[in-house]
């Protein structure tokens, strides 16, 4: 099983990267939070991975820390929920923010999330509420990106983020306007956080 990855990183995405380690290209699932601490294109990386092995399929699913691929794989040890869907939840709250969602049994919170229904957040909390690692604090956003105009990127990376999530195309755009129209942070993680707010 591969636990471990360094490599330079040939692509990245908000959901995936393709990350080279000799002269072998491994595409790798990854939440938005580690997304955001990327380094650019053709920068070396090392992500902690969990090997997910199914009888017609093997993926790798790929974190900046240790929390990030602890809570991922409690997550996937609630019945009902895959490693799509916990990426999915991983994406939508930051690390620490989850935590602190799931101990506290904010049910609310949870259901915001794209695809977690109610049924599913309360099996999180009941499942995982006393199992979480501690984090003390949480990552911070990633730095913004030096672009001269940032905007449009970054909003093309929100809007492939929201659909990547489950989120239809017009749902996605709507929730990037909204935020546009309150004035959009610069920065992709909190845009992205704004916009997650409209996607109901």
């Amino acid at each position: 099983m591969i636990g471990h990855l360094r490599g330079v990183l040939f692509e990245k995405h908000p959901n995936q990267v393709i990350v080279e380690a000799a002269g072998v290209g491994y595409e790798v699932q990854i939440p938005i939070s580690t997304y955001t601490s990327l380094p650019d294109a053709g920068a070396t990386v090392a992500l902690r991975i969990h090997t997910h092995v199914r009888e017609d399929a093997l993926a790798l699913f790929g974190f900046a820390t240790p929390e990030e691929k602890a809570v991922f794989e409690r997550l996937i040890s609630v019945s009902g929920i895959g490693p799509k869907l916990a990426i999915t939840v991983l994406s939508g709250l930051a690390t620490a923010e989850l935590i602190g969602a799931i101990r506290g049994s904010d049910v609310q919170k949870l259901v915001r999330i794209p695809g977690v229904g109610k049924k599913t957040a309360e099996r999180i909390v009941l499942e995982l509420k006393d199992k979480l690692p501690t984090v003390e604090a949480a990552g911070k956003a990633a730095e913004a990106a030096p672009a001269a105009q940032p905007l449009t990127p970054v909003e093309r990376d929100v809007l492939s983020a929201l659909q990547n999530l489950g989120c239809t195309r017009a749902a996605a755009e709507d929730a990037v306007r909204k935020v546009k129209d309150r004035g959009a942070p610069e920065e992709f993680e909190p845009f992205f956080r704004a916009a997650m707010a409209f996607v109901r």
